[in-house]
């Protein structure tokens, strides 16, 4: 069966090119289902881009996936992390209590990490936020309510042994060219291996999905805006293969970057089709009810809680993108932003 063909989250070890393997790490009881970490055999012995989920079956996963190909978890000399969610971040701090990798994280998701450390909590606050000012705060009470029964353990959430920056990076004799894209979160980073030609692009582009947009503790600012503007980021670099975070790698990062694009514009299109067929202002929460979701065209009310609330949020960062474009007027009543053509 062709590799495009197959479920990418089959757990093993799928060689990239020589020297890089993708290993996927299962997620159980997450919509993605799995999470690909990516191991580079280096002068050090390997080093893994991102880290995956601290759940029970990663150890047992990652170290079948390296007995494969005769290696050991014991070789990982650093982890580069891609961005701070916890499909991400929060193994690569396990494997360092284990073994001892260095683990690197960009320098601009700081705050979101010491935001994360303050609460507490796997409660999304800032998505709660906009939640209410979405028109939507009863759903945002209900995924309060659920978060508060997550597990949470502030050791997964420490602190990184190193903060990356934009620009050439040499770890471990290995090349590369750190990408600052913000978006997904405010400090997300790409991996540009120029000599291979491959780009380790975490959730920032993907290959059948569209990232979630400003999914993060902080302050909203503009994440689509930021996105857009990121991923056109990468069309003035030279073309790579795609290496994501999910799903099967690809041979173009352009001609998904260019897909991502126009599939935003399309959902402007449509956000403001629903606007212009209503003779009131709506909230974002109202528009997210009367638009599809994911590739399937799910209709809202068949989403489950959290993915009604990314659906806001998402609806809700298309509309304040519209705002600053001056294609739709927002007002504000009590706290609740309500937008207009």
């Amino acid at each position: 069966m062709p590799a495009s063909d197959a479920w990418w989250g089959v757990p093993g070890c799928y060689q990239v090119v020589d020297g890089i393997h993708r290993i996927p790490l299962s997620m159980p009881n997450d919509g993605l289902r799995a999470v690909n970490v990516y191991a580079v055999e280096t002068d050090e012995g390997l080093l893994l881009v991102d880290g995956g989920w601290a759940v029970p079956s990663a150890l047992d996963e990652l170290e079948a996936a390296l007995g494969a190909i005769g290696r050991l978890p014991q070789e990982i000399s650093d982890v580069l992390v891609t961005h701070i969610h916890r499909d991400h971040y929060t193994f690569a701090v396990r494997l360092r209590e284990r073994y001892g990798p260095r683990v690197h994280l960009g320098r601009l998701e700081g705050p979101g990490l010491a935001a994360i450390q303050e609460l507490g909590s796997n409660v999304p606050v800032s998505s709660l936020r906009e939640l209410r000012r979405s028109g939507a705060d009863d759903l945002g009470r209900m995924i309060e309510k659920e978060s508060e029964l997550e597990p949470y353990d502030v050791a997964d959430w420490a602190d990184p042994d190193g903060w990356l920056d934009a620009g050439p990076l040499g770890i471990a004799g290995w090349q590369v060219e750190v990408v600052h894209t913000p978006g997904h979160t405010k400090g997300h980073l790409v991996f540009h291996d120029e000599e291979r030609g491959l780009l380790f692009s975490g959730d920032h582009v993907l290959p059948t999905i569209t990232p979630s947009i400003g999914f993060e503790l902080g302050e909203w600012d503009l994440p689509l805006k930021h996105y857009l503007e990121s991923l056109a980021l990468l069309l003035d670099r030279v073309d790579a293969r795609l290496i994501p975070a999910h799903g099967h790698p690809t041979d173009s990062v352009h001609d998904r970057v260019r897909a991502l694009l126009a599939h935003h514009e399309h959902r402007f299109g449509q956000v403001v089709a629903v606007l212009d067929a209503r003779a009131r202002s709506m909230t974002a929460a109202e528009v997210a009810e009367q638009l599809p979701w994911t590739r399937r065209d799910v209709p809202y009310a068949d989403l489950n809680d959290f993915n009604r609330m990314i659906a806001i949020c998402e609806t809700a960062a298309h509309l304040d993108v519209l705002v600053d474009r001056v294609d739709v007027e927002v007002d504000q009543e009590d706290g609740v932003d309500r937008f207009s053509r």
